[in-house]
Order: C-alpha cells, then sequence, then structure tokens
C-alpha cells in the first residue's frame, strides 16, 4: 500500500465528521463542554431599571443645579425597592443593583451628597438624568440569543446562562475515545520489569491528548500479542459506546498485522495504512460502522506526534469544537539536512529573541525518545523533499506549548 501523504490523511480521516449528537447536563456539569444548540434567554436582565451605584434615587430636574436640598423618604436596598413614589424635592436612600423608585430618574452617588441631618440631605454635584442608572434589559432581554451554537461554556459563558436563567444546557456529547494498548512486553507504571519488558507508557499521552479537547478517554488495558487477547478489547470498546478506537503498537511479527487483523475481523473497513511522514509511518484508520478506528505507532514519541496531528482533530470535531493547530514561522538555528519523501516532523526548543523565533532542532531525533519530546517546544514541519536548509533560514513550527 502506498505510502498516504499527511494532508490526504487527514483528510481522509476527518471526511464526514460531524458534532455528535447533543446531551442536556446540569449547569454546575457544563463547564468547558459546547453548546449542541443557540441559547436564548429565559428573562430579561436587569428586569427593571437599577441603581448602578450607591447613593439617591431622585429626579433629575431636582439635582441638575446645585447646591439642591432634598428630603429623604425612604430606603431601597437590593431585593427589597421602595413601595412609594419620588416628587419634588424629594430623594430615597438606594443601594446598587435596587429598583429605581417610581417618579426617580437618576442616582446622585453618595460621594456628592451632604448629610445634613433630620432627614435632609445637600447636593454638592449636578447630576443629569438616567446618570448611574442601569436601563431595564441593558444586558439582555427575553427571547434575546445569548449565546450561539457551537460555543465553548467558559467562565463568562456559563455565567451568563445562569443569569438568563437556564439550569441546564443542551451541550454536544463528549466523544468517547477507547485506549488498547498491546504487546507481550508491556507493564503497567510502577511493575517490577522482567529482562525483555517495559513499561506502558503511550496510553497516558494519547489520553491526555485527548482530554484536552473535550473528549473522554477510556484506558481499556494492555492486550497481549494475541488475537482473542485484542480481540475482547475491542467487543469492549464497542460496548462501551466508544465513537473512535485507538490502539497503540502492532505486534511482535510485524507492523500492525495482528491489530488489522482482529479490526477487519471485527468488520473494519481499512482506509489506509502508511502515512507519508516521520515519526509515524505506521500509521492505520478504518471504520468499524461508526466507530472510528486508529492504530498508532508503538514508538512512544511518532504516537504522540501522530496523536496531535489525527486524533485531535478528530475529536475537537466530533465534540463540536473549532481547532487549528498553531503553526508559526520561526528561524533556524543550525543547518538541516535535505528531506526525503517523507514529511518531517522535528522535535525543536523554540525561543524568541528580539521578536523573532528561534528553532533549535535537537540533534538526535530517535522516535522512543520521550524525554526529548517533554523539552521540546515545539516540531519543525519538514515538506517531503525539502532541500537543505541553513542557519537562519525560515521554518514552520507546530508549537507543542
Amino acid at each position: 500500500m502506498a505510502l498516504v501523504p499527511v494532508a490526504e490523511a487527514l483528510g481522509r480521516l476527518l471526511d464526514g465528521a460531524t458534532a455528535l449528537p447533543g446531551e442536556n447536563v446540569p449547569l454546575a456539569d457544563a463547564a468547558g463542554r459546547v453548546l449542541a444548540e443557540p441559547l436564548v434567554a429565559l428573562r430579561t436582565q436587569p428586569p427593571f431599571n437599577a441603581s448602578a451605584m450607591d447613593g439617591y434615587a431622585a429626579r433629575a430636574v431636582d439635582v441638575t443645579s446645585v447646591p439642591a436640598r432634598l428630603s429623604v423618604i425612604g430606603v431601597a436596598p437590593a431585593g427589597r425597592g421602595f413601595a412609594g413614589s419620588v416628587g419634588k424635592g424629594k430623594a430615597v436612600r438606594i443601594f446598587t443593583g435596587a429598583p429605581l423608585p417610581e417618579g426617580a430618574d437618576t442616582v446622585v452617588i453618595q460621594e456628592n451628597v451632604h448629610d445634613l441631618g433630620g432627614g435632609r440631605i445637600e447636593v454638592t454635584e449636578p447630576t443629569a438624568e438616567a446618570r448611574n442608572v442601569r436601563r431595564r434589559g441593558l444586558d439582555f432581554g427575553q427571547g434575546d440569543v445569548v449565546l450561539e451554537k457551537g460555543r465553548l461554556l467558559d467562565p463568562a459563558a456559563l455565567s451568563l446562562a445562569a443569569a438568563a436563567n437556564h439550569p441546564s444546557l443542551n451541550v454536544v456529547r463528549r466523544p468517547i475515545v477507547a485506549i488498547i494498548a498491546t504487546g507481550d512486553e508491556l507493564l503497567p507504571p510502577g511493575s517490577t520489569l522482567g529482562a525483555d519488558q517495559i513499561i506502558s507508557s503511550n496510553a497516558y499521552g494519547v489520553a491526555a491528548t485527548a482530554q484536552s479537547v473535550g473528549a473522554r478517554a477510556l484506558d481499556l488495558g494492555i492486550a497481549a500479542d494475541r488475537q482473542d487477547a485484542i480481540s475482547a478489547l475491542v467487543k469492549k470498546a464497542v460496548a462501551v459506546g466508544a465513537d473512535v478506537i485507538v490502539t497503540l503498537g502492532g505486534a511482535s511479527v510485524g507492523d500492525h498485522d495482528l491489530i488489522h487483523d482482529v479490526l477487519t475481523g471485527e468488520g473494519m473497513q481499512l482506509d489506509f495504512w502508511k502515512i507519508a511522514m516521520r515519526p509515524g509511518k505506521p500509521l492505520m484508520f478504518g471504520r468499524l460502522g461508526n466507530i472510528r478506528c486508529i492504530g498508532l505507532p508503538g514508538n512512544p514519541v511518532a504516537s504522540l506526534v501522530c496523536s496531535q496531528l489525527f486524533l485531535k482533530p478528530l475529536l475537537a470535531r466530533l465534540g463540536g469544537r473549532s481547532y487549528r493547530q498553531d503553526i508559526r514561522t520561526a528561524r533556524l538555528a543550525s543547518a538541516m539536512h535535505a528531506n526525503d519523501l517523507r514529511q518531517d516532523y522535528v522535535r525543536a526548543v523554540v525561543r524568541e529573541d528580539a521578536g523573532q523565533l528561534i528553532a533549535t532542532p535537537f540533534s538526535i531525533q530517535d522516535s522512543s525518545m520521550l524525554r526529548m519530546l517533554a523539552d521540546a517546544d515545539g516540531l519543525i514541519v519538514r515538506e517531503p523533499f525539502a532541500p537543505a536548509a541553513e542557519a537562519g533560514d525560515e521554518c514552520s513550527v507546530l508549537m507543542l506549548r
């Protein structure tokens, strides 16, 4: 099977991927979710003309010329308005958020008032009509669309939804990603290793990648290099309602041989098997009914780079999120050799110098070296057949952090 270019592989993987159906969740559980439909206000805010400051509610005609002396006829705290009416030469002590009494059309802030005692005040600064007053519906009115479909529910959006009187929200269902590691040599962290064994690390990074775009990651554990063991976990993934199945590594007999055989045996239609990229050439993609199956390479760096390039955009789209890779222009700190037919993603330290990003590639790019990936700020993207580059040449960098 011919190597598939990266852009084509991503297009095929995303083809037909749309936001999952909505579900209703309590407002307290909606943080970080995505609205499945426009949100319409169920009330008007503020529901009345309200004071924006602590002070005195009065008629503007009585306080446009100063000094002006008024009689205080009552108090209007927040949550309990003054029941009477403000007439000529009268005022009501009012606090922020309280309804403006009938007859009043302005609020004199308390700093501009001198208390004369005996229920009398003197206004020392002129105050125009509607000063320090929040008009009814200033923020929104009942029936207004206050949040659009697809809005990520950040703190401000959640507070707005609450103010609009919504106790629950219809949000896009979070994609479920079932992660299956494979390999006789793998043991979980904390294990005592035998001479031929290593720690299974990829699942944790892949799960974190999925969670970064709002997906639910289900780690189904490690399957031995046997078809029945892998098949059991694939069946479990289907049973839990996974939208995406991610397998990690192939098998000792060859690149993805067992994974490929098990998934096709379960009914998966293979789309592609190998990508024209480095690291990450042995990446598999297919569809098992409505479930997308992604076979990631076993090498840790290749697994995580492919997760960034393919899994993350897919899960974002299924979760109703807008997403694009953070690709920036930088200058090389050192020379790079000409590239071959595969698109390269070269780990690099990226620093800013005089407003210009400088990318320094690591001298070793072995796809098993996780520490180097953890130290990298970005990946220098080298197109297929890119010519040799010198220090100072421009390059594209996919930022990782």
